[in-house]
């Protein structure tokens, strides 16, 4: 991702769901911003904290070019975290500074069927690729909340399915994963888009496409986890990096 970076400032707040706030960015900063033609664009927020500045990466929701403003959506955790937190207390004429925009995935006119997975995290970016398919789509959509009063509305195709997944006391992915495994499987190439929690996404779903369906890396290289349970982003992404050392580690006897 280009690090260029760039000061927005906070222009009102929007409480979607009792977990989900959606914050609306503008001010003279956007001027610098550059968005890109992905339906995963995404920022990394750059938050002062103990004298060193720390990074949390967030979907872009929206973009208005016109209107010169940029939304993205928070999951809120209670006190938890940093991003979270701040989000829920930020009031408009506070400004922040942000790297990006990043991104890698948006929907192919030439897939047969998409498939698209994810939860709270993937929300905004699953939301972004149903409104950019085109009306004669087919597919799958499975999005995973802690409950109804999470459900937003969404625009899709008439040929895309989706299913809301209701969390409850189960372990974030668990219920995911299942419907994912559990969906019926339709013929051509299916374009996937599978992003949530780490352990359910890398070490269960990832294995059963690539693996078990056999689709090829071409269509189904945007399946990663978002986020891992107990780990801040800077032991996630460390976490990472040693998951894909001992996926690329040669086999032993």
């Amino acid at each position: 991702m280009a690090r260029a970076r760039t000061t927005l400032t906070v222009l009102r707040t929007e409480q979607l769901t009792p977990h989900l706030i959606r914050i609306h960015f503008g001010g003279p900063g956007f001027a610098a911003f550059k968005p890109n033609e992905f339906t995963d664009a995404y920022v990394k927020f750059i938050f002062p904290r103990d004298g060193i500045e720390v990074l949390r990466t967030y979907t872009v929701h929206s973009i208005d070019l016109d209107g010169e403003t940029l939304a993205a959506d928070f999951v809120l955790h209670g006190s938890d975290g940093i991003a979270g937190p701040w989000a829920a207390k930020v009031q408009p004429g506070e400004t922040i500074d942000l790297y990006g925009p990043g991104g890698a995935y948006a929907p192919r006119p030439d897939a047969d069927w998409h498939l698209l997975a994810g939860d709270e995290a993937a929300l905004p970016a699953i939301a972004a690729a149903l409104a950019a398919l085109p009306p004669d789509a087919r597919g799958r959509a499975f999005v995973e909340v802690t409950g109804p009063e999470d459900e937003l509305p969404l625009r899709k195709p008439d040929g895309v399915e989706f299913t809301w997944l209701h969390r409850g006391a189960a372990e974030p992915g668990e219920l995911l994963a299942a419907a994912v495994r559990k969906a019926p499987w339709d013929n051509g190439n299916v374009q996937v888009f599978i992003h949530g929690e780490a352990k359910a996404v890398m070490h269960d779903l990832r294995r059963y496409i690539r693996k078990e369906r056999n689709v090829p890396a071409e269509w189904a290289n945007s399946i990663s986890g978002y986020w891992r349970r107990g780990r801040t982003e800077e032991g996630f992404r460390e976490w990472k990096r040693d998951l894909a050392a001992a996926e690329s580690a040669p086999a032993t006897a």
